[in-house]
């Protein structure tokens, strides 16, 4: 079930320069969730392509021998329907229409991917970083498991269920 996004109160505390000093900063590919997932996967033996130009969407990770791909999404940036999204105070419409466009890329790559052949996975965030990360294990695992399945979408998420409110 989505639930509408939180709006974080109170004004900016940054200056418009700051601000745009900080956006200009924001990486798409070696973030910090990503990372952590390569270096655990490959702690774990598991061997991998990376943002192969070649497929829709440049996945972050790329299993060619098993045609799978790992997307590894920030919460914020795909509007995930957890409590590490919240909606900014300022500028609303215009997130809102940027996080909304950039679902529908999200949905538009991944069935490419699969017309092409290619199963799709999405790690985020909440998954790896938070009060609501999974154990390092329990990501391999699930990781581990879908590349030996042949489940065509998989998704891993944060353990919101679980942390007290």
């Amino acid at each position: 079930m989505t639930r509408p996004p939180r709006i974080t109160s109170g004004v900016d505390p940054l200056t418009p320069e700051q601000r745009r000093m900080n956006m200009s900063r924001i990486r798409d590919k070696d973030t910090k969730p990503e990372m952590l997932l390569r270096r655990r996967l490959h702690a774990a033996g598991l061997r991998y392509r990376l943002h192969a130009k070649d497929l829709p969407g440049k996945p972050d990770l790329v299993f060619p021998g098993r045609r799978a791909v790992v997307f590894v999404h920030g919460c914020f940036w795909h509007g995930h329907d957890c409590p590490m999204f919240k909606l900014p105070a300022t500028r609303q419409e215009f997130w809102r229409e940027k996080i909304a466009r950039n679902q529908v890329r999200d949905i538009q790559v991944g069935a490419a991917l699969r017309e092409l052949g290619w199963r799709t996975m999405t790690a985020w965030e909440c998954a790896l970083r938070g009060r609501a990360r999974l154990a390092p294990s329990v990501v391999i695992e699930q990781v581990r498991a879908w590349l030996a399945d042949t489940e065509l979408k998989a998704e891993i998420r944060g353990a919101w269920e679980t942390v007290d409110s």
